[in-house]
């Protein structure tokens, strides 16, 4: 893997941006995987909208008030979904892209995560649908979350979204990356996700 210093890193960032902030106001929505107080991927996923450039809004949505997917709650069989659900839908809809920042449970995506991606994922409305997304990771072990984002592939499939695979955002022993206020202190990693925000907004144009 071949890695920019931080300064070419911003001068190529910077030189592909237009296409969101002048040619329309975008908006990428970050989604969070996990809701433990202190997640290093929350912070992570701070640290990614801090990265974007001027003009391109960022949303980071919750879910914790979605229940458990039932399909007798959902279109057709009720002439509508759970308002929470709603709520959400309507927010990932605004999405022009989105980042998704998630820990590994199980060697696999977590549990509420997946429940809301269910949710969001129904009907020929999906606000999913057709969309960039971005897939990064932390965790204290050490494979970095690759097992979860392995198990996004089918789900990105099935969306036919347009996942930005490369460069892979695999954070491992994040306890020694991230200081007390959040800040991730690791000029490596800051670099590949500059880069990883780069193609997202790039796949934008698509």
């Amino acid at each position: 893997m071949i890695f920019l210093s931080t300064h070419e890193s911003i001068k190529t960032f910077n030189s592909i941006i237009g296409y969101l902030t002048v040619e329309k106001n975008g908006k990428i929505v970050g989604l969070c995987g996990s809701f433990r107080k202190n997640s290093y991927n929350a912070m992570l996923l701070k640290v990614a909208g801090s990265l974007l450039p001027d003009g391109i809004n960022f949303e980071i949505v919750s879910y914790d008030d979605i229940p458990i997917y039932n399909a007798d709650y959902d279109i057709p069989e009720v002439s509508d979904r759970p308002e929470s659900v709603k709520k959400f839908r309507d927010t990932l809809a605004t999405a022009d892209a989105f980042i998704i920042a998630s820990p590994e449970y199980n060697y696999s995506i977590p549990g509420g995560l997946k429940n809301a991606i269910d949710w969001a994922s129904r009907g020929k409305d999906s606000p999913l649908m057709h969309k960039p997304v971005a897939l990064i990771g932390a965790t204290q072990g050490m494979w970095g979350t690759v097992r979860m984002q392995t198990a996004f592939l089918p789900v990105f499939t099935f969306l036919n979204m347009n996942p930005v695979l490369q460069p892979e955002v695999l954070i491992a022993q994040a306890q020694n990356k991230f200081d007390e206020n959040g800040n991730l202190t690791d000029d490596k990693t800051l670099s590949i996700i500059k880069i990883k925000l780069e193609n997202l907004i790039s796949a934008c144009r698509v």
